[in-house]
């Protein structure tokens, strides 16, 4: 996909297809992307307090240009709000404006939001409908695509939820500019996992371009996010609630990464995309260890998200555990299957697969090795 200025791409899910609309500046043009999908003037929006302070009052007006009024719920920010209170507290209040099942809901925010949200219309007279807007970038190429929604408990990340589509996906990539260089660089450890998945050539983009993503290039982070919504539509549509196998691939990183938040207590110590890509490196060196890949391979992904700014070296977070204990936050991994792990690794980049014969056992032993490395 060559460089653009925007770029509206269609995911074919059967009965409920939708597009993804990126384009700098969309913010403002909301009214009239949202008009025709909603049947009342009024909207509910649920956001958090982090991105209201940036954007509700331009949201608010692009959506007075269409005659629309947003109804808003404002939200702490963070992962904690993934939880069943801020759940129960989104189902009241779109009751309270009196949702029924045809209208659609805003999510503007980042995964959490729109998790939480997506979560929440899924259940709300058993099934509204709901727009993303998402204002970050692990958001915008990746969670709000595919509808996966969920809330977090104790046992672990993402453990309950449901697959709800959304309705529509507006993506604008000014909204990254207000957010802290951190969490771009999360967000993009999400972009080199298209690359990583079934596409070198795109991970070489990322080997050339992701600096300049992350510092700000509007051409670049059209074109990263393009290609990896296109990515993961293409995934999502041959498999939209992995049955078969493929859309388990569009989990590289997650499961050696949700045991890293875990081990961190799901806070600021290590955010969702670092964890992702980390858990990339890991499942790499894995595979090295397992005689699937080239140690160059695997050395140069760790060289790539290092020269961004992303953690690529378990002993730097000093966690202070042994690796038993790090597969042990596996066991509650909602991939669990009659007893098994599957555990996406690689033979080398672009060639992901699933392997179902792996042993935590082995796990844990390696774990203890990068724990020391």
């Amino acid at each position: 996909m060559a460089l653009t200025a925007s770029a509206r791409i269609s995911v074919a899910i059967a009965g409920a297809p939708y597009d993804v609309v990126i384009e700098p500046g969309l913010i403002d043009r909301i009214g009239a992307e949202v008009r025709p999908f909603v049947r009342k003037d009024s909207v509910p929006i649920v956001t958090d307090t982090h991105v209201a302070a940036q954007w509700q009052a331009r949201v608010d007006a692009a959506l007075a240009t269409a005659g629309l009024n947003g109804r808003w719920l404002i939200l702490p920010p963070g992962e904690s709000t993934k939880s069943w209170a801020h759940l129960a507290q989104v189902v009241d209040f779109l009751i309270a404006e009196e949702v029924e099942r045809r209208d659609r809901v805003i999510a503007l925010g980042g995964g959490v939001i729109g998790d939480l949200v997506g979560f929440a219309a899924s259940m709300v007279k058993r099934g509204c409908g709901f727009i993303q807007i998402p204002t970050t970038l692990l958001a915008q190429v990746d969670s709000s695509v595919g509808g996966k929604t969920a809330i977090n408990t104790a046992a672990g990340k993402n453990l309950v939820g449901a697959f709800h589509q959304p309705a529509l996906v507006l993506a604008d990539p000014d909204t990254l500019d207000t957010l802290p260089p951190r969490h771009v660089r999360a967000g993009y450890a999400e972009v080199v996992k298209y690359g990583l998945i079934d596409d070198a050539e795109f991970f070489a983009w990322c080997e050339a371009n992701g600096a300049k993503l992350i510092a700000g290039d509007a051409e670049a982070r059209v074109t990263a996010i393009a290609r990896s919504v296109a990515a993961k539509a293409r995934i999502v549509a041959a498999d939209e609630k992995e049955l078969t196998g493929v859309r388990a691939l569009l989990n590289l990183g997650h499961t050696f990464g949700h045991a890293l938040e875990a081990e961190t207590g799901f806070s600021d110590r290590l955010i969702h995309g670092e964890g992702v890509g980390l858990g990339m490196v890991l499942a790499a060196r894995f595979s090295v260890s397992q005689g699937l890949m080239h140690g160059q391979d695997a050395e140069r992904i760790a060289a790539h998200l290092a020269a961004v700014g992303l953690p690529a070296s378990l002993r730097s977070l000093g966690l202070g555990c042994d690796g038993r204990r790090l597969a042990d936050h596996m066991l509650h991994d909602k991939k669990m299957d009659a007893g098994t792990l599957p555990f996406l690794l690689m033979r080398g980049i672009g060639q992901t697969f699933l392997a179902k014969n792996v042993d935590l056992a082995d796990i844990a032993t390696f774990l203890d090795v990068e724990l020391r490395r």
